[in-house]
Parts: structure tokens; C-alpha cells; sequence
């Protein structure tokens, strides 16, 4: 019997890239992507903390989808580290190394409520994935016991 046809929005997820990223490839790509996401908010709105925040929040969801199923629980750990990344261009400082690092934890700590969501949404996902893919293991392992049905034979 021939399979149904997909619907049109079935057919274009699955056009979309389904990149599988090791746990240090996760977290280089969504550090990349913030740093270059907060240089363009810099240049493009000077900076602002909402644009960044709400950019950060698919970054975040991406890095999680896109990480291996061995390497789920980096997702979870990589954002905030790429979100205080992203921070360098856009925290603001009174000059030298001192100033610099002031302002990046001043930004931490005055926006942790992106960082938080970011975190929150990658875990979500994270664990979602973690749950489907011990649910398929357990499936595959009771397939794997039953007994399996004789083969009729086949006259010549």
C-alpha cells in the first residue's frame, strides 16, 4: 500500500538543515552565532539587551536541536556560556581589562532573565529528546525479545 502523501508543512521541516553537532560543536556554534548576532545588534541597535535577548532565545533552541542524542546534556551547559560571549561586544565598559570584565557581569546579572529562558528552553528540549529517544530504546528492546513468527517457506 503506498504511503499517504506528507503535508505541505511536513514536507518543508523536513527540507530544513538537520545539522548533528558533538557536544564542543554545539557550543562553538551557538558562542559563533551570539558574538556575531551581538556585533550586529551593536552596530544596528547600539547595542540593545532586548534585540540580543530575543535572538538569543532560537540560538538557544537551535543548539539543542541540533546536538547529537549521545551529547544532549552539553545543550543545556553551552548556552550561557554563549550568551556571556555574545555579551563582550555589547556590554557596556569605562575602558581596560577592569572595565570590561564589570560591565560583562553587570549585563549577567542584570539580564539573567534572557540567560535564564535561553538555559531553560535548551533544557526543555534537551530532555524532551532524552525521553523520546529512551522510549525508542526500550521499544527496540522489547521488539528485539519477542519471539519472532516462522517464515513460511518458499517452494521452488
Amino acid at each position: 500500500m503506498p504511503r499517504p502523501a506528507a503535508a505541505p508543512s511536513a514536507q518543508a521541516v523536513r527540507r530544513l538543515p538537520n545539522p548533528r553537532f558533538t557536544g564542543l560543536g554545539g557550543g562553538l556554534f551557538s558562542c559563533a552565532v551570539m558574538f556575531v548576532l551581538a556585533c550586529l545588534d551593536r552596530w544596528l541597535f547600539d547595542g540593545s539587551m532586548v534585540v540580543y535577548g530575543v535572538l538569543f532565545l532560537p540560538v538557544s533552541a537551535l543548539t539543542a536541536l541540533w546536538v547529537r542524542p549521545a551529547d544532549l546534556v552539553t545543550a543545556p551547559v553551552a548556552v550561557p556560556i554563549a550568551f556571556a560571549v555574545g555579551l563582550l561586544p555589547i556590554a557596556d565598559s569605562d575602558g581596560g581589562f577592569g572595565g570590561r570584565v564589570m560591565g560583562l557581569i553587570t549585563a549577567l546579572a542584570l539580564h539573567a532573565g534572557w540567560l535564564y529562558g535561553g538555559t531553560l528552553i535548551a533544557g526543555f528540549i534537551a530532555s524532551v529528546r532524552k525521553i523520546r529517544q529512551m522510549k525508542r530504546q526500550v521499544v527496540e528492546r522489547r521488539n528485539a525479545r519477542l519471539p519472532q513468527p516462522p517464515q513460511p517457506r518458499r517452494r521452488p
